[in-house]
C-alpha cells in the first residue's frame, strides 16, 4: 500500500501495524514525524523520492524548476541514513534535469547511504537502458504507470520487462500498478497503490472478498457517518488483500 493513513497521528493505526505488518510504501515529501516512528513496525518499507510531485507540475515545485535538487538529495539521504531504509527510489526527476543529471543524482544517493537506490526506467531512457539497470541493481522499478506512459497498447510490453528482469535475477516493483486482475498475468516482485485512501475521500468502503478488493459506493444522497473508522477499516481489508496477494500471486 502507498500513501499516508489519515489521522495516524492519533495512534488508532498502531495496534494494526504492529500486529499485522503491512508493506508499507510512503514519499520522502510527505514524511513527516510518525512515517519515522512507524518505519520499525512494518513488514517492510520502500521510500519514494517524491520526484512523481514535482513532475505533477505542483504550484509549489513550478514542475520542479524552483527546486534545490542537489540539497534535496541531502535531506533524502540523511533521511534514508537516520531510519536505516535499505529499499528507496531514486529521484527520476529526468523531465525537470535530464536523465544524466538523474544518474548524477543517483551515484550521489549511493555514496551518501552506502545503499544503492531503486532505477525507475521510463520510455525516454530506451530499452538498453533498463537491461543495464537490471545487469547493476538488485531491484528495478516502471515509472510512468501513474502518468500514463504505459496507457492502450504500451501496457503489453510490460511482460518483456518482468520477464528481462527476472532474468537477470532483479526484482522489478510497478509504481502506482492497481489493476488487481492484471496482477494475475503480471509478476511483478511488488507493486504500490493509493487506491485504498478513496474510500474516505470518495464514500467508498471496500472489503476483500475471495482473493479481491469488492468496493461498495455510499447511496446517493448519504455520506459516511465516521470516515476515521470506515478509513481505518478499508486499511485492515486492503492490508487482508495484502497478505492474501504475497502468498497467490
Amino acid at each position: 500500500m502507498a500513501g499516508v493513513a489519515p489521522w495516524r497521528d492519533g495512534g488508532s493505526y498502531d495496534p494494526i501495524i504492529r500486529e499485522h505488518r503491512p508493506y508499507i510504501l510512503e514519499s520522502f515529501y510527505y514524511a513527516d514525524a510518525d512515517t519515522e516512528r512507524l518505519i520499525p513496525y512494518y513488514g517492510d518499507f520502500l521510500l519514494d523520492s517524491g520526484a512523481f510531485t514535482f513532475m505533477g507540475g505542483s504550484s509549489f515545485t513550478n514542475n520542479g524548476q524552483n527546486v534545490d535538487f542537489d540539497e534535496y538529495v541531502e535531506r533524502y539521504a540523511a533521511f534514508i541514513n537516520r531510519n536505516k531504509v535499505k529499499k528507496y527510489f531514486e529521484l527520476d526527476v529526468d523531465v525537470c534535469v535530464g536523465y544524466e543529471k538523474v544518474k548524477e543524482y543517483r551515484r550521489k544517493l549511493e555514496r551518501l547511504t552506502g545503499v544503492q537506490p531503486i532505477p525507475v526506467w521510463h520510455s525516454t531512457r530506451g530499452k538498453e537502458d533498463f537491461i543495464r539497470c537490471c545487469d547493476e541493481y538488485p531491484y528495478v522499478a516502471l515509472g510512468g504507470i501513474v502518468g500514463g506512459e504505459w496507457r492502450g497498447k504500451a501496457e503489453q510490453y510490460i511482460p518483456w520487462f518482468i520477464s528481462q528482469a527476472h532474468k537477470r535475477n532483479a526484482k522489478i516493483h510497478g509504481l502506482g500498478y492497481t489493476k488487481i486482475q492484471k496482477l494475475r498475468e503480471y509478476h511483478f516482485d511488488s507493486v504500490d497503490s493509493t487506491a485504498w485512501t478513496a474510500g474516505n475521500r470518495f464514500g467508498i468502503v471496500f472489503k476483500f472478498e475471495n482473493g479481491d478488493i469488492k468496493k461498495y459506493q455510499v447511496p446517493p444522497g448519504k455520506r459516511l457517518a465516521d470516515p476515521r473508522k470506515v478509513a481505518l477499516i478499508n486499511y485492515c481489508e486492503w492490508i487482508k488483500f495484502q497478505k492474501w496477494a504475497e502468498a497467490h500471486l
